[in-house]
C-alpha cells in the first residue's frame, strides 16, 4: 500500500485529502504543521508528501527543505492558497514535483500528480535495485 503523508493547518482540507486518498486505496496519514509532519515522517515511511506553503510553526517551504535533506527519496506536492511566484519558485529550487493552487476545482489534478510521484519513486527504486544487482 502506498504511503502518503498530508500536512495542512486546515482540518478540512486534511479530511477531504484523506477521504479521497485513502477511497483510493493509499494509506494516508495527516499532520496539522510541519514540527507534526518531521516528527511523523521520522517513525513511518512515507513515499509521498503534500503539504500546504503557509502554516504555523514551520512553512510548508522550511518543512520541503528539511524533507529534501533528511529524506530525499520523498517525493513532494506542495499545495498554497496563497499563490505568489517567491513560493512557486522556492518550491521549484527546492525540489518539489509540483505545486497546486487552492481552491481545488476538483481532486483530479493533486491525485494525477501523486500518481506521477509514485512513477518516479517506481522508476528511481527500480534503477537503485538494478544498481545493487537486485533485479
Amino acid at each position: 500500500m502506498r504511503k502518503l503523508l498530508i500536512v495542512d493547518d486546515e482540518i478540512e482540507i486534511r479530511r477531504m485529502l484523506s477521504r479521497h486518498f485513502r477511497l483510493l486505496g493509499y494509506s494516508v496519514e495527516v499532520a496539522e504543521n510541519g514540527v507534526e509532519a518531521l516528527q511523523k515522517m521520522s517513525e513511518n515511511y512515507t513515499e509521498v508528501l503534500i503539504s500546504d506553503i503557509k502554516m504555523p510553526e514551520m512553512s510548508g517551504v522550511d518543512l520541503l527543505r528539511e524533507v529534501r535533506s533528511q529524506y530525499p527519496m520523498v517525493r513532494s506536492i506542495m499545495i498554497t492558497g496563497y499563490v505568489t511566484l517567491e513560493n512557486a519558485l522556492a518550491c521549484m529550487r527546492l525540489g518539489a514535483d509540483t505545486c497546486i493552487f487552492k481552491p481545488f476545482k476538483d481532486l483530479d489534478e493533486i491525485e494525477l500528480a501523486v500518481k506521477k510521484a509514485i512513477d518516479s519513486l517506481d522508476c528511481w527504486n527500480s534503477k537503485l535495485r538494478e544498481l545493487r544487482g537486485m533485479k
